[in-house]
């Protein structure tokens, strides 16, 4: 029996002619503050959730009405103001925001209005069921089996994971409606919820009852930094963790739960499932051998990365703080050095903003594949990513339009602060240096970052070079990719037999860039790399030295992303004696 006490107040049924007589603003108020305690019966996949929660009016104006939903498959049983229970509408909100594709919305009318910048404590109490659920990706069109292996949250005695906002809503939040066929909306929600999230805490006390009906305890894992477990012994016998997350907009409350066997090593735990002890080992060395790349690049850990096994080998990643929920089947050692170096640089480095919290981990990933298999490889593995971008310029229309076009420091969409941010990083490291790029990231401390242009005046400070075209071009608005093209070179012989040879390039697009020019010869003879720098619609010329005539000049080896690579070449006729 769930110990939640229902409401004994006859609730105020709102009809639709009711709700219109006021406008909702739905993201007035900020939840700065939860403190909750979560009972879980995995037996009968129910949750029940009691605690109070600290509502903040972010708004210009006085507000009088709040908003809290949850899960379409949860329902709300108590909200009580300063020991009182207001009147409140409950109703159906359509929203994607949940896997369900749904939210069980409680409308409440506060006792009095909450000024602008003022608070509000609300004790709450609802329960209900987390079953799987794929009802919001099914509808679109996505596959039965592919949907499942993407919304995989759930709470069942063989295994329980559930993801915060943007997955399922399992504790209360407030955002106008997300639809997954509607482009972008759901990442902007989310988005939108993380910013005005952003320092507000939570704490959560998980108790499982029945914890080792089998004989064998469970092992509690949340994405906040989790105290020691402890067992209940009185009856009814129970397992309990205490859970906090010191900021929410940076790390989406997830908790799991699972019969995990356990791989420690300095830098990680791996929790795996009985029949993937071989995959956690796999893991887990090859974290440890990207260690020493991570912490040189960015520094000592902040705290120790936790991975958890998922049952699902087709089952998506997710990565919340410091933990990643993974399938650990059949992990070969390149997939897992992947997977190490993205969730240690968040392990290592933090920052609110999308561009550089994901695109540093996505550059890691790009400086893993370069140590293991050189520069060469780490450039196709970022080409995989190109397509995506031109796919993406070609959707957003005119460069010009930069009104239109969202930019990295505000973008929601995980194409462009993941592909593109992971392109920007790597340009700014060929163009300042290795040294100089590690230094402005060991200057970086989040809670300063007070405007975009915070991170281009640490790289500036490090170097004498002009980086504000490249942000302005690549970081403070969206111009688009370049498209190199080489217009003419012209090879001339110096008296000592050697070879001057003058490439002009022309940038077709409307980004600039620094970009190699290569020169390639036959024989023995070794390409000769010179970078230029080509700023948007204009053209650049170079003069290279060279041992002798080159065959063919090729301008962009990968590093940088264009719209077009099919004239890129010049091939040189060769000389009649």
């Amino acid at each position: 029996m769930m110990w939640l006490i229902r409401v004994s107040n006859v609730l105020l049924l709102l009809c639709a002619s009711v709700v219109s007589a006021f406008a909702l603003d739905r993201e007035a108020f900020t939840f700065t503050n939860y403190d909750l305690n979560v009972r879980l019966e995995p037996q009968q996949q129910r949750i029940g959730v009691r605690g109070k929660i600290t509502l903040r009016n972010d708004s210009s104006s006085p507000q009088k009405i709040a908003v809290l939903q949850i899960s379409s498959s949860l329902d709300w049983r108590s909200i009580t103001v300063g020991g009182k229970a207001p009147q409140f509408a409950l109703q159906p909100y359509a929203s994607d925001i949940d896997h369900t594709g749904a939210l069980s919305e409680a409308i409440v009318s506060l006792p009095q209005e909450v000024l602008p910048h003022a608070t509000v404590d609300l004790d709450i109490g609802y329960e209900g069921v987390i079953p799987p659920d794929a009802t919001r990706l099914i509808r679109i069109g996505t596959p039965e089996d592919a949907a499942n292996s993407a919304d995989w949250d759930q709470l069942s005695t063989a295994f329980t994971a559930v993801r915060g906002v943007g997955n399922v809503a399992w504790y209360p939040v407030a955002t106008e409606a997300a639809n997954l066929s509607d482009g972008d909306s759901l990442d902007e929600s989310v988005g939108r919820w993380k910013r005005r999230e952003a320092g507000s805490k939570m704490k959560v006390v998980f108790e499982i009852a029945d914890p080792a009906s089998d004989g064998v305890p469970p092992v509690i894992l949340c994405s906040g930094r989790a105290a020691p477990e402890t067992t209940r012994e009185a009856a009814p016998k129970s397992a309990l963790s205490t859970c906090t997350y010191n900021d929410i907009s940076q790390s989406a409350p997830t908790f799991a739960i699972a019969n995990y066997g356990t791989v420690n090593r300095p830098s990680v735990t791996v929790f795996n499932l009985p029949t993937h002890a071989v995959g956690a080992e796999t893991y887990a060395d090859a974290a440890e051998k990207v260690v020493p790349l991570i912490t040189n690049w960015f520094g000592v850990l902040r705290q120790k990365a936790q991975t958890a096994d998922l049952p699902d080998p087709d089952a998506a990643p997710f990565e919340s703080g410091s933990l990643l929920l993974t399938p650990l089947a059949d992990l070969s050692a390149q997939s897992s050095g992947l997977a190490a170096a993205y969730q240690l640089t968040h392990a290592d480095f933090l920052s609110f903003r999308p561009w550089i919290y994901e695109g540093l981990a996505h550059f890691a990933q790009a400086l893993y594949v370069e140590q293991e298999k050189g520069r060469p490889r780490a450039l196709e593995y970022m080409a995989a990513h190109r397509a995506t971008l031109i796919q993406l310029e070609s959707a957003s229309g005119s460069p010009t339009a930069d009104q239109a076009r969202p930019s990295l420091v505000n973008t929601t969409d995980q194409a462009l602060y993941r592909s593109k941010a992971m392109y920007v990083w790597w340009m700014l490291r060929d163009m300042v240096g290795d040294a100089a790029l590690r230094k402005a990231l060991a200057a970086y401390r989040p809670e300063q970052d007070k405007e975009p242009s915070y991170m281009q005046r640490l790289i500036a400070a490090e170097t004498d070079r002009d980086l504000e075209w490249f942000f302005d071009d690549w970081v403070y608005r969206d111009r688009g990719l370049p498209d190199f093209k080489i217009e003419s070179v012209y090879p001339r012989q110096t008296l000592a037999g050697s070879y001057i040879v003058t490439v002009t390039v022309d940038n077709l697009g409307s980004a600039g860039a620094e970009v190699p020019v290569i020169l390639k010869f036959a024989g023995a003879d070794r390409d000769v790399t010179k970078r230029i720098e080509i700023r948007a619609k204009s053209k650049a010329t170079i003069r290279v030295e060279a041992p002798s005539r080159p065959l063919e000049v090729t301008v962009n080896d990968g590093s940088v992303p264009e719209s077009d690579v099919g004239n890129n070449s010049f091939s040189l006729e060769t000389p009649q004696k």
